[in-house]
């Protein structure tokens, strides 16, 4: 296959960035986007340049941070997958790929496709865990919770906090990452005792950070790659409503 890529390319936070050309040839359709990437920044190396920087871990679509825009979409043409697991055979040979960051005032561009989402981790430290004393393990039939509760909250917590929802939303909110932090604790009996303190601290934290507030067109559901429901975001608005309207919400 024979590419032509577009890409954003900005020094650091403040400099002023631009879409580059540049053309990778013989790139197989087995092989990854990352590898395509890879094989771009040898040949660029080679030549003296300085290399295309982006973000990733684990490759396994299982870390989040691999945060690319491509073609239009966060994580590229296919659904319900990271930009890691994202393979060349999506696109034909001769295309043009345009490649960019994530766009939104909470996540500044880094360097060329690196975002800083920082404002993720302050948002789950204003509350997105449990801090109460729950004892040892106990054993696994000692607090009864319905499966459709226990499903939901697993599914919730199937997010990998990558960004994409933000990317994707024309407000750029992060209602659906905030949800499902929300969501997988407000649906366990554990996670209720600091359920009021929990969704107001990360809701203003939200807020404070910058993020846009829902669209409600949906999209960020769409670009998930782990397909999480904005039916959290209905819960962690009940459960929002249901905390401000408690006369005494120190009870944690």
């Amino acid at each position: 296959m024979d590419l032509t890529l577009k890409i954003w390319r900005q020094a650091n936070t403040k400099a002023k960035g631009k879409m580059v050309d540049y053309k990778v040839t013989g790139v197989s359709p087995d092989s990854s986007f990352f590898e395509m990437l890879d094989v771009l920044n040898q040949s660029i190396i080679e030549e003296g340049g300085d290399p295309v920087a982006f973000d990733h871990d684990c490759r396994e679509g299982i870390c989040g941070t691999c945060s690319l825009y491509i073609n239009g979409r966060p994580h590229g043409p296919d659904s319900g997958i990271t930009t890691c697991q994202l393979h060349m055979r999506k696109f034909k040979s001769g295309d043009t790929i345009y490649i960019e960051p994530w766009r939104a005032k909470a996540f500044p561009i880094i360097k060329d496709l690196i975002v800083n989402r920082g404002a993720y981790d302050e948002i789950i430290q204003a509350g997105g865990y449990i801090s109460v004393n729950t004892g040892g393990v106990p054993d696994a039939n000692a607090i009864p919770i319905p499966k459709v509760d226990s499903d939901t909250a697993m599914d919730a917590a199937s997010c990998i906090g990558c960004g994409a929802c933000v990317a994707t939303c024309k407000n750029a909110s992060a209602m659906l990452f905030v949800a499902a932090k929300v969501s997988q604790f407000a649906h366990l009996p554990q996670g209720k005792i600091e359920a009021k303190r929990r969704v107001q601290n990360m809701v203003a934290t939200m807020d404070e950070l910058g993020f846009g507030n829902c669209s409600n067109t949906y999209a960020c559901e769409q670009e998930c790659p782990k397909e999480i429901s904005v039916s959290h975001i209905a819960k962690m608005n009940r459960e929002f409503f249901a905390a401000k309207l408690c006369a005494d919400v120190k009870d944690i």
